[in-house]
């Protein structure tokens, strides 16, 4: 009898179901907190062209240099920044908008530095 087949299956069950435990440490809590006050801002949508973007949005304050580019495999990735959040562009979509942090505040407040 095989019993890699029990023993794969035991294991694929152990881990699911520590992803799907409801722990929740203080870092993560921050990164919900985060994450759930991106989702309530009016930000960039993925998939927004640029020309989309600066229409809704306006003008950025700042356009960073661009990266990337070198093959297929690693596209060309812009940076917008506006008051308040940054908006990455893979070519000239946007793939993802996140808030600013201000600098010094990712260290665990419940496990100080």
């Amino acid at each position: 009898m095989n019993t890699f087949k029990p023993v794969f299956l035991a294991t694929a069950l152990a881990v699911a179901t520590a992803a799907l435990s409801p722990v929740v440490h203080a870092g993560d809590s921050l990164l919900v907190n985060r994450v759930q006050q991106e989702q309530a801002m009016n930000l960039p949508r993925k998939g927004m062209s640029m020309t989309q973007v600066e229409r809704q949005f306006g003008t950025p304050t700042s356009k960073l240099d661009a990266r990337g580019g070198g093959s297929a495999k690693q596209p060309v990735i812009n940076r917008w920044m506006y008051p308040g959040y940054i908006v990455y562009f893979e070519r000239s979509h946007v793939v993802h908008a996140v808030l600013n942090t201000p600098a010094g505040n990712n260290v665990n407040p419940q496990n100080p530095r």
